[in-house]
C-alpha cells in the first residue's frame, strides 16, 4: 500500500508539477494571468521590443526592491531608498563634472554614499532605538534635501562612460536588464548562501530568540540596512544612466513600488519570509501592468486605480493561499522563502518559468501583431494634475476626434523616468507619431532619440527637447510672455519696489524661458529689486508653502511673479488680504482658476496662453509629420496679458 501510494504521488507530481507550482506561488500565477490577458487584449504587447521595454521598466524598481527584501525579511522597513538613489546619482554626476573627479572614483563615491545612508539608518535603529519607519523616513528627507543642495535643484549631466549603463548591447539587449539580473543573483546568493542571509531570516522570525542564540543583532541590522543603501545606489546610477542626467527629484515614490514588489512577491512584513525570485516577479507585475495599461489606452487616472486594486488582490490571494497551505508547509518543514528550500524549489521555479514561456510563445504565434498604424498617435504629458495640461489634453482629444485619429494620452506625473517608459511603449507599439510635453527637456532626450531611430516623428509641446530631433516645437512664446509679465508688474507697482519670483520645475524649457524673459524685461525697470527666487515646481500647494516662508523673511515685498497660475494662486492664498492690494501678483497661463482670480482682483494679471489651441495644433502637426508632409520647425502660439479690464474677453 505504501509503495502504491508513493508511485501514485510520484506520477501525479510528474504530471501536475506546473499546476502545483502556480498554485503554490500566488505572485507567479498573477504574472502568468497578466501576461496572457495583456497579450490577448493588445496586439502590441507580445513583441520582442515591448517585452524588452518591460524588462527595462522593471529594472530600477527591482534593484531597489532586492535591497528592500533584506530589510523586510529581517522585519524592518526602508522608506529612504528612492531618495538615497537620487542622492547617489547626484553625487556621481556632480563629482564627475563640477568637482572634476575621475569617473571611476565618482562611481565609488556614489556607492559609498548609498552604503553610508544605509549605515546611518541601521545605527539609528539599532543603537538609537528609533523605529525603522521613523529612522528611514528621516533619511528620506535628508537624502532628498542633500540631493537638491548639491544640484541646486537642477539636473546634472551624467558622464558618457556611465550613461552606457542605460544603453543596449548589440543594439537590442538592454544593459539595465543585465544589471537587474546580476543584482537579483547577488540577492539570492546573500539570502541563501551567507551567514548574514541566514541571520536576516532568524532576526525576522524572532529577534529575541536570534539574540539569545548568539547573533549580534544590532551589528547585523547595520549590515542589512547598509546593503539596502548599496542596492539603492546601484538603482540610482542605472536610473540616471537611462535619463543621461542626475535628477534631484528622481525616484520619488519608488520606495513604495519597491515595498509593493517585495510583498507581492510573497514576503511578509512581519519578517522571516521572502526570496529574490519572488521580488523579481513582484517588480515584473508592476511593470507589466503599467506597460499594458499604456498600450490599452487606459485613462491615466484609472491606471492608478487599477494598479492599486491588482496589488491588493495579488497580496490578498497570496495571503489566503498561505493560510490554506499552512499545514502542508508545516509538514514540509520549511516556510516559503526561508533558507533550505534547496534544489526542489529551484526546479519548480524553472518549471514555472518554462510554462510561462510556452504560454507566451503560443499566444505570440497566434497573435496578429502590432496594432499600430497611420491613425494612431501617442501623447505623453508631464502631468494631468494641472489645469493647463488638462486643457491641452482636451484640445488635443477634440482635434483627434475630428480628424478620426486614435489618440492615447498618458500622464507622466512629473516623473522623468515614467515619461521615458511611456515613450518606449509608444515606440514599440508602432504609433504613427508621438507628442511629448517633457517633464525635463534633457531627460526626455533618450526616449525621443529611440523614436527617431524607429522613424517615428516627435512633436514637442509647450516645452522643448534637448539633444534629440523633433519634427516641430508647438509652444507659447514663453520669452515674450516673460517680458510682458515684467512690464505688467512694473506698471502696477510704479517701476520700483522689492519682488520675489516663484520658479517652475528645474530643467524645463518653460521655466527657463519664462524666467529669462522676465529677467530681460526687468532690465528696463532698474528701480525693481528681486529679493528672492525659489522653485515651487509649478504646483499650487508648493507655491503656498514657499510664499508663506518668503513672507516671513521679506515682509515688505510689493510684487510677486509666478511662472504659472497654479503657483500664483498659492502665493495669493499665502498673502491673504495683501494680495491685490499692497502686493501685486502676476501669473502665467491664463487658466480658468487664474482668470477667476484676475476677475476677483486678487491676482493682478496672468499672461494668458491657449492650452487647448496648443493641444489642437500639436495633433495637427503630428498627423502631418506622420504623413511625411512638411511642418514648420517652430510654431509659436501667441500670448497676451490679461487684467481685470480685459478678462471678460478670455473668460
Amino acid at each position: 500500500m505504501a509503495t502504491e501510494t508513493l508511485k501514485s504521488d510520484t506520477g501525479a507530481g510528474g504530471t501536475s508539477v506546473i499546476r502545483r507550482v502556480l498554485l503554490d506561488n500566488g505572485a507567479l500565477s498573477a504574472l502568468v494571468v497578466l501576461l496572457v490577458a495583456m497579450s490577448l487584449l493588445s496586439g502590441d504587447f507580445l513583441t520582442t521590443q515591448n517585452l524588452l521595454n518591460v524588462g527595462v521598466q522593471a529594472a530600477v524598481t527591482a534593484i531597489l526592491a532586492f535591497g528592500v527584501t533584506f530589510v523586510i525579511v529581517s522585519a524592518g522597513i526602508d522608506l529612504s531608498v528612492g531618495s538615497v538613489a537620487a542622492l547617489s546619482a547626484t553625487v556621481l554626476a556632480w563629482s564627475a563634472t563640477s568637482a572634476g573627479v575621475p569617473v571611476v572614483l565618482a562611481v565609488i563615491l556614489a556607492i559609498v554614499t548609498g552604503i553610508a545612508c544605509g549605515f546611518v539608518n541601521g545605527a539609528l535603529i539599532s543603537y538609537g532605538k528609533l523605529p525603522p519607519f521613523i529612522a528611514t523616513l528621516a533619511m528620506l528627507s535628508i537624502a532628498r534635501g542633500l540631493s537638491l543642495v548639491i544640484s541646486q535643484g537642477s539636473p546634472i549631466a551624467f558622464p558618457d562612460s556611465v550613461s552606457r549603463l542605460g544603453d543596449t548591447l548589440g543594439g537590442w539587449l538592454p544593459v539595465p536588464v543585465l544589471v537587474m539580473i546580476a543584482m537579483g543573483l547577488l540577492t539570492a546568493l546573500i539570502l541563501g548562501r551567507t551567514f548574514i542571509g541566514r541571520s536576516m531570516y532568524a532576526i525576522g522570525g524572532n529577534e529575541e530568540a536570534a539574540r539569545l542564540s548568539g547573533l549580534r543583532v544590532k551589528r547585523q541590522k547595520i549590515v542589512i540596512y547598509a546593503l539596502s543603501g548599496l542596492f539603492a545606489a546601484v538603482a540610482g546610477i542605472v536610473l540616471a544612466s537611462r535619463l543621461v542626467s542626475a535628477q534631484p527629484q528622481a525616484a520619488q515614490g519608488y520606495e513604495l513600488d519597491a515595498i509593493a514588489a517585495v510583498v507581492i512577491g510573497g514576503a511578509s512584513l512581519a519578517g522571516g519570509v521572502g526570496k529574490a525570485s519572488g521580488t523579481l516577479i513582484g517588480a515584473l507585475i508592476l511593470a507589466v501592468l503599467r506597460n499594458g495599461l499604456n498600450l490599452l489606452s487606459v485613462s491615466a487616472f484609472w491606471q492608478q486605480v487599477v494598479i492599486g486594486v491588482v496589488i491588493a488582490l495579488a497580496v490578498l490571494l497570496d495571503t489566503l493561499r498561505r493560510k490554506a497551505g499552512s499545514g502542508a508547509v508545516s509538514s514540509a518543514g520549511t516556510a516559503p522563502g526561508a533558507p533550505g528550500s534547496g534544489r526542489r524549489g529551484a526546479l519548480k521555479f524553472a518549471g514555472a518559468a518554462l510554462a510561462v514561456a510556452v504560454v507566451v510563445g503560443g499566444i505570440s504565434y497566434f497573435n496578429s501583431g502590432s496594432s499600430g498604424g497611420a491613425k494612431k498617435v501617442g501623447m505623453s504629458l508631464s502631468t494631468l494634475n494641472n489645469p493647463f495640461f488638462v486643457q491641452m489634453k482636451e484640445g488635443a482629444q477634440a482635434e483627434a476626434e475630428k480628424a478620426g485619429i486614435d489618440l492615447t494620452v498618458t500622464d507622466a506625473q512629473n516623473d522623468a523616468s515614467q515619461q521615458a517608459n511611456q515613450l518606449q511603449n509608444f515606440t514599440s507599439s508602432g504609433v504613427a507619431s508621438i507628442i511629448v510635453n517633457p517633464v525635463d527637456s534633457d531627460a526626455v532626450g533618450p526616449g525621443v532619440r529611440s523614436a527617431n531611430q524607429a522613424g517615428i516623428p516627435v512633436i514637442a509641446a509647450d516645452r522643448g527637447v534637448n539633444k534629440a530631433d523633433t519634427a516641430t516645437l508647438v509652444a507659447s512664446d514663453n520669452v515674450a510672455g516673460g517680458k510682458l509679465a515684467a512690464d505688467a508688474l512694473a506698471d502696477r507697482i510704479g517701476g520700483k519696489g522689492s519682488i520675489v519670483i516663484l520658479q517652475g520645475t528645474a530643467g524645463t524649457s518653460a521655466s527657463r524661458e519664462r524666467g529669462a524673459g522676465f529677467t530681460e524685461g526687468l532690465k528696463a525697470h532698474p528701480g525693481i529689486k528681486v529679493v528672492a527666487k525659489q522653485p515651487a515646481d509649478f504646483d499650487r500647494t508648493k507655491g503656498l508653502d514657499v510664499m508663506t516662508n518668503l513672507i516671513q523673511s521679506h515682509p515688505d515685498i510689493t510684487g510677486v511673479f509666478a511662472e504659472n497660475d497654479e503657483m500664483a494662486l498659492g502665493a495669493v492664498k499665502a498673502l491673504g488680504s495683501k494680495a491685490g492690494k499692497s502686493v501685486s501678483v502676476v501669473g502665467f497661463d491664463g487658466t480658468p482658476d487664474g482668470l477667476k482670480a484676475v476677475e476677483a482682483g486678487t491676482l493682478y494679471a496672468s499672461v494668458a496662453q491657449q492650452p487647448g489651441e496648443l493641444g489642437r495644433i500639436a495633433v495637427q502637426n503630428a498627423v502631418k509629420a506622420a504623413k511625411g508632409d512638411t511642418v514648420e520647425k517652430t510654431v509659436k502660439v501667441p500670448v497676451k496679458v490679461v487684467t481685470r479690464e480685459n478678462v471678460a474677453d478670455f473668460s
